[in-house]
């Protein structure tokens, strides 16, 4: 890879965008800094299972053509980025990292974000790698591969969006779309070392996405900077009339993020989300506290009991829905994900019922909090990447199970539907691997969580490293 690309592909997306606003950059050699980067990187690291680079370079050059005509460009206009490969593309078959997708027809229009970002500009450079049907915490995909992290190749990236975040993370593209049912945004992000944004559920429109877990997936970003990440929200953000779980809120406009915290009541969270965190995920809670002002200590009501709801009704969903595919193709699946698939399937339908009750009265349980409370801090993830093919983890002395207890410390917050930003922290004691924080507000305050994140930013807390693969 040549000088000039790799210095463009280390900016950030919101300075490379302005730089394309000025005529410094053309959307062309952006984009072809990008393809050169992920030519060169991707072998080793495995994050796309697609390229759309005669597209991305249509769409650059029709963004130049707008700038040489003299026309304002969108906010995104020339920044590349890529998707989580169960968001349609047109004329590409949705894989949602699957074998028995492979059959289905190409998607007839792009996603619904999708076209959210081509109208802000941006440009489309491919899908990326996933756990089979969302329904992971690692992307190490049987059928086309596991995905590598970045800062160690010889670990996992995180899941289920593990693709989305190694792709940022190794400079292939600043910006990039993944979906998150219980923490399958916020874990790749924290073990990546990028930002990340689950959004509010209900805030983003879902539509050309290929689903999960209907009552409870949302759909988010990944970025390099906070302020790519703002940016690339209020991008994404529209009603959409064709979606019934978009809710039609007024849309929340992010902008230049305010600087400092003044106002802002932040929490610790306790109990729960430190007895299971590792020494070095505390102490990147400790590090944000610090930075934030934060030392009140507080009790997220039946944390344990949440998760434990949101197994139950994440296994029932998913299992249903590929019902039919497990009785006449369970061989297609991978084995990873067959076997939970079948047990949800056979989930009694009371025990369904309960969780989705228990679910309304958890809701109000949390966001009594935020009465008392702007933003709260807590790990994202339990420890920091593991070895690819590693069985078990150790917290606190107590082995887990690897695949399912990434999701430990996210899928109490996501079960509450709460707007979270997990951001990027660099602990002593991982061997220069990161683990997030994340940043949790009430739901519809993306904005607050944004704010606090800058600010961690701000202080030089939290950051991407650069990657030289």
């Amino acid at each position: 890879m040549n000088s000039v690309a790799k210095d463009l592909a280390r900016l950030k997306s919101h300075e490379l965008a302005q730089a394309i606003r000025q005529g410094d950059i053309s959307a062309l050699e952006a984009t072809e800094a990008s393809i050169a980067r992920i030519e060169h990187t991707d072998g080793a690291v495995n994050a796309f299972t697609g390229k759309s680079f005669q597209r991305a370079l249509r769409e650059a050059a029709a963004v130049d053509a707008l700038r040489s005509r003299g026309e304002v460009l969108a906010p995104l206009a020339g920044v590349p980025y890529a998707v989580k490969n169960l968001f349609d593309i047109e004329g590409e078959v949705t894989l949602a990292g699957s074998q028995v997708n492979r059959s289905h027809a190409p998607a007839a229009h792009d996603a619904f974000l999708v076209s959210r970002l081509q109208s802000a500009g941006a440009v489309l450079m491919g899908s990326l790698n996933m756990d089979e049907y969302a329904y992971g915490f690692t992307t190490e995909n049987t059928h086309y591969g596991p995905t590598h992290n970045p800062h160690d190749l010889s670990r996992i990236a995180g899941g289920s969006s593990g693709g989305s975040g190694a792709a940022v993370a190794a400079g292939q593209v600043g910006v990039s779309l993944g979906s998150d049912t219980n923490g399958s945004i916020r874990v790749p992000a924290s073990l990546c070392g990028v930002w990340g944004l689950k959004p509010t559920f209900g805030r983003l429109s879902r539509r050309g996405s290929y689903p999960f877990v209907h009552s409870i997936d949302h759909l988010g970003a990944f970025a390099d900077s906070v302020n790519s990440l703002a940016m690339v929200y209020d991008a994404l953000q529209s009603p959409d009339p064709l979606d019934p779980g978009c809710h039609a809120l007024s849309v929340q406009a992010v902008g230049d993020l305010a600087p400092g915290i003044d106002g802002l009541r932040i929490g610790v969270l306790g109990g729960y989300f430190q007895d299971n965190a590792s020494p070095a995920a505390r102490e990147v809670v400790s590090i944000a506290a610090h930075a934030l002002g934060a030392t009140d200590l507080v009790e997220w009501p039946d944390a344990a009991l949440g998760r434990a709801a949101a197994f139950i009704i994440t296994s029932a969903e998913g299992g249903s829905l590929h019902l039919d595919d497990l009785r006449t193709r369970a061989d297609d699946f991978e084995p990873l994900s067959v076997d939970r698939f079948i047990a949800g399937a056979l989930t009694p339908a009371h025990w369904y019922v309960r969780a989705q009750r228990f679910r309304r009265i958890y809701r109000d349980r949390v966001n009594a909090l935020f009465q008392h409370w702007d933003v709260l801090l807590a790990p994202a993830t339990p420890v920091s990447a593991t070895r690819i093919g590693a069985e078990w983890i150790e917290i606190n002395g107590t082995q887990h199970p690897a695949r399912a207890s990434m999701g430990l410390l996210t899928q109490p917050i996501s079960f509450a539907g709460c707007p979270v930003v997990a951001a990027p922290l660099w602990p002593d004691g991982t061997q220069g691997m990161p683990i997030g924080v994340q940043l949790i507000a009430a739901p519809w305050r993306e904005d607050l969580a944004l704010r606090a994140a800058h600010a961690l930013q701000a202080a030089g807390v939290a950051h991407l490293k650069p990657v030289d693969l």
